[in-house]
């Protein structure tokens, strides 16, 4: 495949490479030498979410970042692929598999939490550090708001709004910043121009609706919660997030108080906000738990 037209090489120069799943092709990046980290996305983003990470990281690590099956420069299949966070984990789950990466470091945003974290469920003695930003993976049937309106996207006037009207990539995606000005045209742009049809905005719309449809997949995951306690954990928290309840952050502390926690000045998109600083956190992390 070809480098869109539309991708700016500056802001996102790494290589392409793709890996074939069963139900399309998933893309990744894959930069640098050294201890593997892999970041998982959510939505409606994808591996430019975490540009500046990868920029500044592959210089001491080797940093892995897939863009999920309808999402970024992955293929978006129409049908068969069910898109929910169960499909999405294992297809991360092939990808690390099939590059045989050892001793991982997960670094998880947003969906990327249930989806990531599945994997360190089932395989906590492969990885080594788990960092977590914005994100959850227990139920959210007690989030009254949130269960009504994934109820309400899931529904046609949902649809409509999530297909035909890019509600994700155009409207939530700037309610995740506590500051507009870091979400420049150009910035705008990357995030809308992989999705720019219904169909290619599939993904984003099962998200919306997996919030309260996948319910038992996530409290699965934390069933299983105690099976991550002795794994070296920082929690990057951005303090002014107003797309997840501010309690998010206080179930973490609370199942695992041993873990860093370090609150972040900017709203749920904290890598776009403050990326150097959530940079120099990972990497002082992996430099503490050598």
């Amino acid at each position: 495949m070809k480098t869109p037209q539309w991708l700016d090489t500056i802001l996102y120069p790494f290589q392409h490479r793709w890996l074939r799943l069963q139900y399309g092709n998933m893309h990744y990046v894959d930069e640098g030498e050294g201890e593997a980290i892999v970041f998982v996305h959510g939505t409606p983003t994808w591996s430019f979410l975490w540009r500046q990470q990868l920029k500044s990281l592959r210089r001491n690590y080797r940093c892995i970042a897939p863009d999920h099956l309808g999402f970024g420069l992955s293929d978006k299949p129409v049908s068969e692929f069910s898109y929910s966070p169960e499909a999405h984990a294992d297809n991360l789950e092939e990808l690390i598999t099939s590059m045989e990466l050892k001793n991982i470091t997960l670094v998880v945003h947003d969906f990327g939490g249930p989806i990531g974290l599945r994997y360190a469920l089932k395989h906590p003695e492969n990885v080594k550090r788990v960092v977590i930003l914005n994100t959850w993976m227990w139920s959210l049937e007690k989030e009254a708001n949130m269960m009504k309106v994934s109820k309400f996207m899931s529904g046609p006037i949902g649809r409509f709004l999530y297909l035909q009207l890019g509600f994700s990539a155009r409207m939530l995606l700037p309610m995740g910043y506590s500051q507009r000005k870091h979400l420049t045209k150009d910035i705008r742009q990357h995030y809308q121009k992989p999705l720019t049809s219904a169909k290619q905005r599939l993904g984003t719309w099962h998200f919306a609706k997996a919030l309260h449809e996948a319910n038992p997949y996530f409290a699965e995951l934390w069933k299983q919660r105690g099976k991550l306690s002795k794994i070296p954990k920082l929690i990057l928290w951005g303090d002014k997030d107003k797309l997840l309840p501010t309690n998010f952050l206080d179930t973490w502390q609370a199942v695992y108080p041993d873990a860093e926690i370090r609150h972040i000045n900017a709203g749920h998109f904290l890598q776009e906000e403050k990326g150097g600083e959530v940079s120099e956190a990972i990497h002082t992390f992996m430099q503490a738990h050598t």
